[in-house]
């Protein structure tokens, strides 16, 4: 439990902190940082139905991509202001550093397995947050019309 509370604390810090680096205004931080938080949260809970890491990321960024659209409905902004803060927490920052140490060290299967698996958390998270942004546009076109 300590484990996932470090966690989840460290997602909200890092959100934060890339929030501040956007220059994202006062107001908005706390939202902009919960949303790394919520993501993060969703995907330790994906760890409880399944163990497939793209599976996790995928539903994560989803989750993360709705936040963003209904939030960003809400405060009336971009939604990209809350989901580029939010999404580094979901950054396969540890897969792709695997990637780069099995290629230096010269095992180049090990590094081609791993790139394929960064590849592929890179890939879920772009199509996560793909269909909810999408169906939101398309939602508001009609609404528009």
């Amino acid at each position: 439990m300590r484990d996932i509370v470090i966690q989840l604390v460290t997602a909200f810090a890092g959100s934060l902190g890339f929030a501040l680096l956007f220059h994202v205004r006062r107001e908005k931080l706390l939202l902009a940082s919960l949303g790394g938080l919520l993501a993060w949260g969703v995907y330790l809970l994906m760890g409880l139905a399944t163990d497939q890491d793209v599976v996790r990321y995928f539903v994560a960024s989803v989750a993360l991509a709705v936040y963003a659209e209904s939030l960003a409905r809400v405060v009336k902004c971009p939604a990209t202001l809350f989901i580029v803060t939010a999404s580094i927490p979901l950054i396969p920052g540890g897969s792709l550093y695997h990637t780069m140490q099995s290629f230096m060290e010269g095992n180049f299967s090990a590094c081609s397995e791993q790139g394929l698996t960064t590849v592929l958390l890179a890939v879920a998270i772009a199509v996560g947050m793909l269909f909810p942004t999408s169906i939101f546009q398309l939602v508001r076109r009609i609404r528009q019309q």
